[in-house]
């Protein structure tokens, strides 16, 4: 194999891919569009679906009309129909087929009302028939529902079902008109006016069941246009089924997609209205209870205050005041009196201390002190020469402070002056004083002091 080869069989692509972009091709170029043929090669599976090949003097393509795109019996197609068809063209993936799927199919005489149709829509449209602002809107709760339409038709069974189903209270006037044929047009022009002209009915519903654009083709007219645009009642229109749309459509006030969306547009349902009156009632009845309660709080604070203003209430809130007062003075008394004891207390207290009583006793002590002191030195150098001799060959040894901090002495000084102390009547009680330790120092109060002299007595 040649390098060629391998990067051809690189670039391959599957059956199903080739297929599946083939058909995304063909769905996304081409629109959807009308095609007229001849019908040949008919089949009806089973399943419901319809199966033909279209055909005119040159090509055929095969066609495929599924069930849910069907619109009421297909029976009468046959081979050899000349018809148009609506949709798009597409491939079936499996096979790789190229066809056409079916939306819409009309016999080919069609072709021509299609034309007539776009044409007067357009017409009309110019004339404002179509316009918005004209559209009258349909009543919530209609007190009569009138109905156009065939009195023999499935339209008027549904409609009438849907309506006594969802709300049989609001009566229904049916005028009668064809639907389909020659006389059609002018019996719904005739039903439009006798019911405007009656002006019986809050809502007009105008309708046929579906079937094939020639059978729908009254609705189309421009008669009943004018007619539906000129009557002052508000019209719900509802021919043929959802994808068929009609002139009639286009000027009504609201286009119903079914003769049975119709009947349930323009009556509401009596169990949501039922709840809603429920709804209501109860909101009432709490509004007129909220109401009730209000007035009687009213009532009770006017009575409140009618009391209140009554010569006894005035007297008792004035005695009640008087005696609040009363309290506040007594209170305050009881304090100012609580001050002023405490005052005098600490003036006593410094008078106690400036007394010359004490002074003398300190001087007293003082004096004791000093006695006592001569007393124990006079002693020590009479009595112990030895072991102040000692004491001095000690301090000999002991050169360094330091030295002497280290066996557990200590170096005290005023905090104040910085002095060093050496007597115990240098630092009276509640002095302050430093004591320098070997390592760091002791910041104390004095809390008592004890001479030598009273050591050695």
């Amino acid at each position: 194999m040649n390098p060629g080869a391998k990067n051809f069989e690189m670039r391959a692509i599957s059956v199903s891919e080739l297929n599946r972009q083939a058909k995304a091709l063909l769905e996304g170029g081409i629109a959807r569009v009308w095609v007229e043929g001849e019908v040949s090669n008919l089949s009806r599976p089973a399943s419901g679906h319809v199966y033909l090949s279209l055909k005119d003097a040159a090509a055929q393509v095969s066609c495929a009309w599924f069930r849910q795109r069907q619109r009421g019996p297909t029976n009468n197609l046959k081979n050899g129909d000349q018809v148009l068809v609506f949709g798009k063209v597409s491939i079936y993936e499996a096979r790789g087929n190229y066809q056409m799927i079916i939306e819409q199919l009309e016999p080919a005489g069609e072709g021509e009302l299609r034309a007539r149709f776009e044409a007067l829509k357009k017409q009309l449209a110019a004339d404002g028939l179509f316009d918005e602002a004209a559209k009258k809107p349909i009543p919530k709760l209609p007190e009569r529902v009138g109905v156009i339409t065939s009195p023999s038709g499935a339209a008027i069974r549904d409609v009438l079902t849907i309506l006594r189903r969802r709300f049989p209270a609001i009566p229904v006037i049916v005028y009668p008109a064809a639907v389909q044929g020659v006389a059609a047009k002018a019996q719904i022009v005739d039903a439009i006016q006798t019911a405007a002209r009656r002006n019986e009915c809050d809502v007009l519903i105008v309708t046929r069941g579906g079937g094939s654009l020639e059978d729908m083709w009254p609705f189309n007219e421009a008669e009943v246009a004018h007619a539906i645009f000129a009557c002052p009642i508000p019209i719900v229109s509802g021919v043929g089924h959802e994808i068929d749309f009609t002139i009639a459509d286009f000027v009504a006030d609201v286009r119903a997609p079914t003769p049975s969306g119709a009947a349930e547009f323009v009556v509401p349902d009596q169990a949501d209205w039922r709840e809603r009156l429920e709804a209501l009632s109860a909101r009432i009845v709490n509004s007129g209870r909220r109401h009730l309660e209000d007035r009687f709080q009213a009532v009770d604070w006017l009575s409140k205050r009618l009391s209140q203003a009554s010569p006894a209430a005035t007297v008792a809130r004035q005695r009640d005041w008087l005696l609040n007062l009363r309290q506040v003075l007594f209170g305050a008394m009881r304090t100012d009196l609580a001050k002023r004891m405490h005052g005098l207390g600490r003036t006593q207290a410094r008078l106690m201390q400036c007394s010359p009583a004490l002074v003398v006793q300190r001087h007293l002590n003082n004096l004791q002190s000093l006695q006592q002191r001569l007393l124990v030195a006079g002693h020590r150098n009479l009595e112990v020469p030895q072991q102040r001799l000692q004491l001095a060959v000690r301090a000999l040894h002991s050169v360094s402070p330091l030295a002497t901090l280290q066996r557990g002495y200590a170096i005290v000084t005023d905090a104040n002056s910085g002095d060093i102390l050496t007597t115990a009547k240098s630092a009276p009680t509640g002095h302050l004083i430093h004591a320098r330790l070997a390592r760091g120092t002791l910041h104390a109060t004095v809390t008592g002091s004890t001479d030598e002299d009273d050591d050695n007595a």
